[in-house]
């Protein structure tokens, strides 16, 4: 008997022990625990444990010792785990918060990266089929003025050279969406708006390829709306810039080439020209 009641001491003893290990409070992970779980989740490329572990060391350790470089390698993190949106929102908060830091360059310019790939988007970087020049530029307009951020208040930054090549290319980019536009007009018929899209890269993209392009279809709208003054005015700049131009027969003569005139069917009317 008392064999039996020495077992079942043990046992409500054990059960008591269990119990009070597994209602113990769990060890929170100090500030450097938490940074360096970052740090190595990011060296072994596992970037959502380290968005985590860094999301987790701010909300905890907002005024820490690791506080700014926590949001700094966050930005890092989030872009690297295709998180643009998010890589965006914690570059402009390092941004507000460390206007002075030595590294809010990279902020910006992580920040007008991610606005550029944004409006590329993945599609078009995987499908060449994909029409770059037809979608709305919106965030690449954005990207430009991150990059423009970025070369004014910081000349000297690494940075510097790289957001230059893309503000270039930004350019051409947002020219040839205007010439995409111009000659959607053209096929609507809307010939004034075209002439103005056309217009607007003159004024506006002077350097870029599609130059050329926007004056042919300016001295053609022109001719075709006999707003001769227009015509001969943008015929004298497509001339002194583009004498070799495509534009000219082997006599020198322009050549319209952009407008078409179509008999538009009772279905084209009636569906804006959509079921063309």
């Amino acid at each position: 008997m008392t064999s039996l009641l020495n077992k079942l001491l043990i046992l409500t003893l054990t059960a008591a022990l269990i119990s009070a290990c597994s209602s113990a409070p769990k060890k929170e992970p100090t500030e450097q625990e938490l940074y360096e779980d970052a740090k190595k989740s990011i060296k072994l490329r596992n970037f959502s444990q380290a968005t985590i572990a860094l999301e987790e060391l701010e909300a905890k350790y907002p005024f820490g010792t690791y506080a700014e470089q926590a949001q700094l390698d966050l930005i890092y993190a989030r872009y690297s785990a295709l998180d643009l949106d998010g890589s965006i929102l914690a570059a402009d908060r390092f941004i507000r918060l460390h206007p002075q830091s030595p590294s809010v360059d990279y902020a910006y310019y992580i920040k007008g990266i991610a606005n550029y790939h944004l409006d590329i988007g993945v599609a078009s970087q995987y499908f060449s089929a994909v029409d770059v020049s037809s979608r709305d530029p919106g965030n690449m307009r954005q990207a430009f003025s991150d990059f423009s951020e970025l070369i004014t208040r910081f000349p000297d930054s690494q940075y510097a050279a790289d957001a230059q090549k893309r503000m270039i290319d930004i350019r051409n980019r947002l020219a040839s969406y205007e010439m995409h536009a111009a000659r959607y007009y053209i096929r609507r018929e809307a010939y004034v708006a075209a002439a103005n899209r056309a217009a607007y890269v003159v004024q506006n993209f002077p350097k870029t390829p599609v130059v050329e392009e926007a004056l042919m279809l300016m001295v053609e709208v022109y001719q075709h709306l006999e707003l001769d003054p227009q015509a001969d005015k943008a015929l004298a700049v497509l001339q002194l810039n583009f004498p070799d131009s495509a534009a000219f027969d082997q006599e020198g003569k322009f050549v319209p080439k952009f407008i078409q005139e179509q008999r538009r069917s009772l279905l084209s009317v009636v569906s804006f020209g959509f079921l063309d």
